[in-house]
């Protein structure tokens, strides 16, 4: 039970913590942490399910982006989701995406 508690109060407290370096970013730099996570929770969710990388490549190739530059970043994002050997479910990617991205445009400052 105290495991639980710790646990519980740590996730907040990150989830927290993330929240507040969240406003000192920018809305572009916010913008691009959160599209970038959701392209990597989409490349797990097709890992997992079994879509191999060509077809999660041959997915992206066919979908409109709104900026040139987000097409080949998806598909380093998507390359690097498979490449790793990780299990976590998408929701868990996708949150780990964001605040990994979020530390690094702070740490750019």
């Amino acid at each position: 039970m105290r495991t639980i508690v710790i646990t519980v109060a740590t996730l907040s407290l990150a989830a927290f913590a993330s929240g507040v370096q969240a406003k000192e970013l920018s809305k572009s730099h916010r913008f691009a942490c959160i599209w970038g996570s959701d392209i990597a929770a989409g490349a797990q969710q097709s890992k997992l399910s079994g879509i191999s990388l060509y077809g999660a490549r041959k997915q992206l190739q066919v979908r409109k982006f709104q900026q040139p530059w987000m097409r080949m970043t998806a598909m380093g994002i998507t390359e690097q989701t498979y490449n790793s050997t990780s299990k976590l479910k998408p929701a868990a990617v996708k949150q780990t995406y964001y605040e990994q991205c979020v530390r690094h445009e702070l740490a750019q400052r």
